[in-house]
């Protein structure tokens, strides 16, 4: 891995916009793999852990999330995992907003703890320096006191690969260099509502490994060629993922980036994001099969049927607390109650 292992520096010495665009050959090896790991429908259990807090035991419960869904620890020995947390738009008033540091830091020392490398990578779809956006959430801080290197996945160098999913008329995605090069990525979404979608979380937040350099902000080229297709084209072309949901404090009403803070005191862990993703629309109270992204993925890259889904750790029936949607056309059909919205 060409990148560096060492901290990040919050003062680095080197023009981030030096690394821009490098190759633009399509990596059909790197869409064939991606390919695979769809038709090989991982396994989509579903780990919930409820009572969580940020100063927790959040190491052991990620570690036991994992194995209760059969993830295979002696597979990552001297992999490269790349922690993909959610830093869309960071304000140090608003935590609920962004990935909590404490979440990655657990994660971190859970792989390393299998002898994984670990890096973690971001680009911010709102922020066009990362460095701010990194100094914003508090992360620079875990970074710096995990010693764990960092990713600008907005402006580092970026290889062609094959759209896979073909949902929408795109016929590749830059992908960048960390991203190419992992052997998992690990999206680490905020548990969310969504101003658009209805809700954010572990499919979704993979937005965050397409470079601004490439798409803009915030990545408009994705949202013109529309956000289900996109989001379900770019899971298709990935590869390998897993994901570790920050359910601890979250957000609902003007999400994903003006909403309102809503502790939940939850962590989600899967190996299948389409399935998580369903169980985290049952909590919100959402029906998951009317959003349009996971109608797109529905027994393709994975369940949206509860009875296809095998429940871990908590179950979900008990934890369901409606989340604030707002009161839009679009939005009012995706809860069989007509409460819970505002304006």
């Amino acid at each position: 891995m060409s990148q560096s292992n060492d901290p990040i520096d919050p003062t680095p010495q080197q023009d981030r916009r030096g690394f821009l665009v490098s190759g633009a050959v399509v990596a059909a090896g790197a869409a064939g793999v991606a390919y695979w790991n769809r038709q090989s429908r991982p396994n989509s259990s579903v780990f919930i852990a409820r009572n969580q807090k940020y100063d927790g035991e959040l190491v052991r419960t990620i570690r036991e999330g994992l194995i209760a869904c059969e993830f295979d620890p002696t597979w990552i020995t001297g992999k490269r995992v790349l922690l993909k947390p959610n830093l869309v738009e960071p304000s140090r008033l608003a935590p609920h907003m962004t990935t909590h540091p404490a979440m990655i830091q657990a994660a971190a020392e859970v792989f390393r703890g299998w002898n994984a490398e670990v890096t973690v990578g971001e680009g911010p779809g709102h922020v066009r320096d990362t460095e701010q956006a990194l100094l914003d959430s508090g992360v620079i801080e875990a970074l710096q006191d995990a010693k764990l290197s960092f990713a600008d996945l907005n402006y580092q160098q970026v290889r062609a690969v094959g759209n896979v999913g073909r949902a929408c008329a795109l016929k590749q995605f830059y992908f960048p260099q960390a991203v190419i090069e992992a052997d998992l990525v690990v999206s680490m979404p905020k548990m969310k509502t969504h101003h658009w979608m209805g809700m954010t979380g572990a499919m979704k937040n993979l937005y965050g490994v397409i470079p601004g350099c490439k798409y803009g902000w915030p990545k408009n080229v994705l949202h013109f060629n529309g956000i289900p297709q996109t989001v379900f084209d770019i899971n298709s072309s990935v590869g390998r993922t897993i994901t570790i949901v920050d359910g601890i404090d979250c957000m609902e009403g003007d999400g994903p980036i003006l909403g309102t803070k809503k502790s939940m005191g939850l962590v989600l862990v899967g190996q299948n994001l389409t399935a998580v993703d369903s169980t985290l629309c049952r909590i919100m109270d959402i029906l998951p099969e009317r959003i349009p992204y996971l109608a797109l993925a529905a027994d393709k890259l994975g369940p949206v049927s509860e009875s296809q889904i095998t429940q871990r750790g908590e179950s979900w029936r008990p934890l369901v607390d409606p989340f604030l949607l707002l009161d839009r056309d679009h939005l009012r059909g995706l809860r069989a109650a007509k409460t819970h919205f505002v304006t």
